[in-house]
């Protein structure tokens, strides 16, 4: 039986591929399947996945698709997957040894439908440069009806969880937007009772110098809408009468991760396009400045902890002084 299916997708990583899919291929969980989907390499990516294959026919599945985006090739792989549970690998990070192995027997120790461990950034040397917590001071095991203020606390990443294979029955990663994880990852906690995490930091999550520098553009937008997506869902869910987490959701994800990619916006015009955008979306919401400034996050406020430089960038913001705010960006 296959307890863990590990989808991974690969789009020109021939730089980073085998360091990825080695911390794969020794994980101690034995019962595993990695799904390599190579979505339309051109560089020398699926030479490197041939190797694993051939060294490793047991563990390694391997497939070509033409180039879909990231969405797609994950759909390709739930496609297939045979697994109990499901994860997802960037093809640039690396996991702990031990990773799939604790989070599989969290997920049947406590019957939940979601398994979250800690992640941290590091650089190409390999050195920490960010470790990122993910549900300080909470327990193992967490029912949601008792514990919902995970719902709007979480980073909805999907590369550091696993997920019954169950959630993805009727669920799919929206094709052709960005931000798919914000879109769809809150909509699976959202037909879960039960999820449990372990405070390990079993995954390694590659800030590479390329993506550091690169254009910010109104591909923003997408973190509204998938916002909006989620709010659909929320009103149709079992959680539906907690209308404040909704809410705290909006306001870390639709206001502060939004406001977070528009600081590196430089084209003036599409700045000014999508901060009116986020107006419009805080009107739409009915959310106050006094809401914002006020949010807590696992207990306390969120502007607060914030560094000094973040913390003047968003009270600028608020402040309507985003002529001075982009000079200093």
């Amino acid at each position: 039986m296959i307890k863990v299916s590990v989808i991974v997708p690969v789009y020109n990583v021939e730089r980073y591929l085998r360091k990825c899919l080695n911390s794969l291929v020794n994980q101690t969980l034995q019962e595993i399947e990695i799904l390599v989907i190579n979505d339309g390499s051109k560089d020398g990516s699926q030479q490197i996945i041939d190797e694993f294959k051939e060294k490793f026919p047991s563990k390694i599945k391997s497939f070509i698709k033409e180039n879909g985006g990231l969405s797609d090739a994950r759909n390709f792989g739930l496609d297939r997957a045979q697994g109990e549970f499901i994860g997802f690998v960037d093809s640039d990070d690396e996991v702990s040894a031990k990773m799939f192995d604790e989070m599989y027997h969290l997920g049947k120790k406590h019957s939940a439908e979601m398994v979250i461990c800690n992640l941290q950034k590091v650089d190409e040397a390999g050195t920490v440069k960010q470790k990122l917590t993910q549900i300080p001071n909470m327990p193992e095991m967490m029912v949601l009806e008792n514990h919902f203020s995970v719902f709007s606390d979480i980073s909805y990443f999907a590369c550091n969880k696993i997920f019954r294979k169950e959630l993805f029955a009727d669920k799919r990663f929206k094709k052709n937007i960005h931000f798919e994880d914000i879109q769809l990852i809150p909509q699976l906690l959202l037909n879960c009772k039960v999820i449990s995490q372990t405070q390990n930091y079993h995954y390694q999550y590659l800030e590479r110098e390329d993506s550091i520098t690169k254009t910010h553009t109104e591909k923003g937008l997408d973190i509204l809408r998938a916002v909006d997506d989620v709010a659909a869902a929320f009103a149709n869910s079992r959680y539906s009468q907690h209308e404040k987490e909704l809410k705290n959701f909006k306001i870390l994800e639709g206001i502060y991760t939004y406001l977070a990619y528009l600081a590196f916006v430089k084209d003036g015009e599409t700045y000014q396009k999508m901060s009116q955008e986020l107006k419009i979306f805080i009107q739409k919401n009915n959310i106050s400045t006094f809401e914002i400034f006020s949010y807590q996050r696992f207990g306390r406020n969120y502007l607060l902890y914030l560094p000094l430089k973040k913390k003047i960038y968003y009270l600028l913001y608020f402040m309507g002084q985003e002529k001075l705010l982009q000079k200093l960006v």
